[in-house]
């Protein structure tokens, strides 16, 4: 995908003539569901400050692939065990960050994945994250900070459903 420039070389950043670098990265996640008395239930996390929740993902190691990083950045992020139960949907997008004094620009692609609640707890999730918890999924859908994981959820009630 295009997207008015390719990625990989630099790029003058606009008005400054510096030269950004461009990078790319994988990354995956999950939405993991549970079901109870009163329906299904999405593990969603609280990062950053201030607080936004989110879908927890991490990027995919080296050797790794990205459903098998997902179902471990679920673990260490959620505090759960959930098995992926098949790929949502891969989302893409571009952002920057700096790196020392240096600015890249990401061209970041995240591949979500269904996943089904096994066991663990929320309250055991890892110091990156500020808060864990389990929310009716519509609910979940309101919380959620970016419109892209919105979308993912509602896409994964639908499989979760069929």
């Amino acid at each position: 995908m295009r997207h008015g420039f390719e990625c990989g070389g630099p790029r003058l950043a606009r008005d400054t003539g510096m030269t950004v670098k461009t990078e790319t990265q994988v990354s995956a996640g999950g939405a993991a569901f549970r079901k109870t008395a009163t329906g299904l239930e999405v593990a969603l996390i609280s990062v950053g400050n201030p607080p936004r929740w989110q879908l927890p993902k991490g990027l995919v190691d080296p050797g790794e692939t990205p459903e098998v990083a997902a179902v471990r950045e679920v673990r260490e992020e959620a505090g759960i065990a959930a098995t992926s139960a098949g790929l949502i949907e891969k989302v893409e997008y571009w952002y920057q960050a700096k790196r020392g004094a240096e600015r890249i620009r990401y061209h970041k692609f995240v591949n979500f994945y269904l996943m089904w609640y096994e066991s663990g707890d929320v309250a055991q999730h890892d110091n990156e994250v500020n808060e864990a918890r389990w929310f009716a999924a519509n609910a979940a859908i309101d919380a959620l900070a970016f419109k892209s994981e919105r979308n993912i959820v509602e896409r994964a009630l639908k499989m979760a459903s069929a």
